[in-house]
C-alpha cells in the first residue's frame, strides 16, 4: 500500500488517478520483463482531471505534442514512473490492444452502458483509462465491489433516443451513420462542438462532464 501510495503521490499533479487493479495468477498475467505481472493497477482521469496538466504540456512541447498529444502525455508521465518502481506500463494505444476494458470490469465492478462505454455510478461516462502497470510480484489491494449499475433503473434510456441518425442501439453502432453525420454541417455544429449528443443525454455523472475544450479535442481526434 505504500507503493501504492508513492505512485499516487507522483501521479496527482497530472490529475492521473489510481483506478483499480486486477490480480492474476501465476503466468496469467500481461508480461513483467522476463515473467507476467501478478498485479495491474490502472491509471486513468475523472472528469477533466488531466486537462489542465495535458494543456500545459502541450503549449510547452515545440511540435504541439505531436500527432497523437494525449497518448504522447501520458507516456511522458507514466513511463518514469514505470521505471522508477520497477513496472512494466501499458497503454491503450498500445497494439496488440491490451484489454483495458476487461481490466476496468474486474478492478472496478463496473458494466457497459447501452452505448459501449463503461459507466460509473458516480463518473457517468465522464471517465477513461489513460495507462496501467504491471508488477511481477502480488501486492495486497482491496478487492473490487460490485458497484450499482445506474443504466438498470434507467426506463426512458435518453442516450438511446438522442442521437439524431439513431446509430445508437443495444445490440449495435452504425458507425457510417454516425461518421456521415459528422461530417455534415449539422454535426459540425453540433456533437462535434458540443460533445456526443447521445453520451451528453446521459443524467448519471453530470457534474464530471468535460470541459468544453476538452469534449473538443476528443471529437476533433476522431477519424471521420
Amino acid at each position: 500500500m505504500n507503493l501504492l501510495a508513492s505512485i499516487e503521490e507522483r501521479l496527482a499533479p497530472h490529475g492521473i488517478l489510481l483506478r483499480g487493479a486486477v490480480s492474476f495468477d501465476e503466468g496469467e498475467g500481461p508480461p513483467v520483463g522476463d515473467g507476467f505481472a501478478r498485479i495491474v493497477v490502472l491509471l486513468g482521469n475523472v472528469g477533466g482531471s488531466v486537462w489542465q496538466p495535458f494543456s500545459a504540456w502541450r503549449k510547452s512541447q515545440p511540435d504541439g505534442g505531436g500527432v497523437h498529444p494525449l497518448d504522447n502525455w501520458s507516456r511522458a508521465v507514466i513511463q518514469p514512473i514505470a521505471d522508477a518502481f520497477s513496472a512494466a506500463a501499458y497503454y491503450p494505444s498500445d497494439t496488440p490492444w491490451w484489454p483495458f476494458q476487461q481490466w476496468a470490469v474486474k478492478a472496478e465492478g463496473l458494466q457497459a452502458s447501452p452505448l459501449g462505454l463503461l459507466i460509473h455510478p458516480e463518473y457517468g461516462l465522464w471517465h477513461g483509462y489513460r495507462g496501467a502497470l504491471g508488477f511481477a510480484e502480488p501486492l495486497r489491494v482491496s478487492a473490487a465491489h460490485v458497484r450499482d449499475f445506474p443504466c438498470e433503473g434507467c426506463l426512458e434510456k435518453p442516450c438511446l433516443n438522442s442521437c439524431p441518425v439513431d446509430a445508437v442501439d443495444p445490440a449495435s453502432f452504425d458507425v457510417k451513420a454516425c461518421r456521415s453525420y459528422l461530417s455534415s454541417a449539422a454535426g459540425q455544429s453540433g456533437c462535434m462542438i458540443k460533445g456526443c449528443l447521445a453520451r451528453n443525454a446521459c443524467p448519471v455523472g453530470e457534474a464530471y462532464r468535460y470541459p468544453t475544450e476538452q469534449i473538443v479535442f476528443h471529437m476533433r481526434a476522431l477519424d471521420i
